[in-house]
């Protein structure tokens, strides 16, 4: 009788990290240590804690920037750890990020910033010209296509930032600090439309240490402390140490 290949993650599931420990140089403190997360399809989940406490490591780490120094990965069924590197492309497609500084293409206007994201994986002109426009609409920037990146406020070159995320169907939102350059009024509109987006499927994963934004949301909230989880609390807040 063959052998039953196991599972690490329930069908519910779409992340799992399993005592995930990072260090960076051997010896040095680790970055990440004994780390056990789970996240299910559909989750608005906070990664907070202060500068050094294991954020942008975590972050890395999901994206397969990095690798674990110890323990397992395993994220929308993908073995991170076994991933080769040839197969990182096609799994990052699995997830839409949005920055802190936008990082959008400065020279192109809001459309062609759009369709980039599509014509990196190939999708036809036609759909292109059917999509952009749909998750524009998404986004309230349906009149904006033509727009340069700098004739826009801060709080529109974020919402071109997140269409550029969403317009590959994600299913997973990663927003790192995505708030951090935003003054606290646009930043609640910006927190509206990432709920929006959760409320229509997609998991949303947020790194951020903005208080006042986390403690209004009432969502998941996974608190790190030097390289470890404190706290993982539903409808939580973001308490000082």
């Amino acid at each position: 009788m063959p052998r039953k290949k196991k599972r690490y993650m329930d069908d519910d599931e779409v992340i799992v990290l399993d005592h995930v420990s990072k260090m960076y140089k051997e010896n040095s403190n680790y970055a990440l240590d004994d780390v056990s997360i789970r996240i299910k399809r559909g989750e608005f989940v906070f990664i907070v804690g202060e500068s050094g406490s294991g954020k942008s490591t975590l972050t890395k780490l999901l994206l397969r920037e990095l690798t674990p120094t110890k323990g397992n990965i395993y994220v929308l069924n993908y073995d991170l750890r076994r991933l080769r590197h040839r197969q990182v492309p096609k799994y990052r497609r699995n997830i839409g990020v949005v920055f802190q500084d936008f990082r959008l293409l400065k020279d192109r206007n809001v459309y062609e910033n759009i369709a980039f994201a599509q014509r990196i994986v190939q999708v036809r002109g036609r759909d292109i010209r059917k999509n952009v426009p749909s998750v524009l609409a998404t986004v309230n920037l349906a009149g904006k296509y033509k727009a340069k990146p700098n004739n826009l406020s801060g709080g529109e070159q974020q919402r071109v930032a997140i269409a550029r995320a969403l317009v590959n169907k994600p299913s997973i939102l990663l927003a790192d600090e995505p708030t951090g350059n935003l003054d606290p009024k646009t930043s609640l509109e910006i927190m509206n439309l990432f709920e929006e987006i959760n409320n229509a499927g997609t998991t949303v994963i947020m790194v951020t240490h903005d208080k006042n934004i986390v403690n209004a949301m009432s969502k998941r909230v996974i608190t790190l402390n030097r390289g470890v989880v404190v706290s993982d609390q539903e409808n939580g807040v973001y308490i000082d140490d």
